[in-house]
């Protein structure tokens, strides 16, 4: 369970989006966190990527070289 407070605005609009589609207002804070949830976990893959190459524990890979190891050149 989970309780939060809406700026009266964003309220209002949650509560005419959930009336004018028959759906929950727990349904769309509900898909909202959950795609949000998602570029959040990607962004922070990505700056821990970035930390790591530049921290030298990783590195990048060409094209070529990536399609050399896959066997994938023509």
């Amino acid at each position: 369970m989970l309780a939060i407070r809406l700026p009266v605005e964003i309220e209002e609009r949650l509560d005419a989006l959930a009336k004018a589609t028959g759906r929950s207002k727990s349904f769309y804070v509900r898909e909202a966190i959950i795609e949000h949830l998602a570029d959040l976990e990607d962004v922070y893959l990505a700056e821990k990527r970035l930390e790591d190459l530049r921290a030298g524990r990783s590195r990048t890979y060409t094209l070529e070289e990536v399609e050399k190891r896959l066997d994938l050149e023509d």
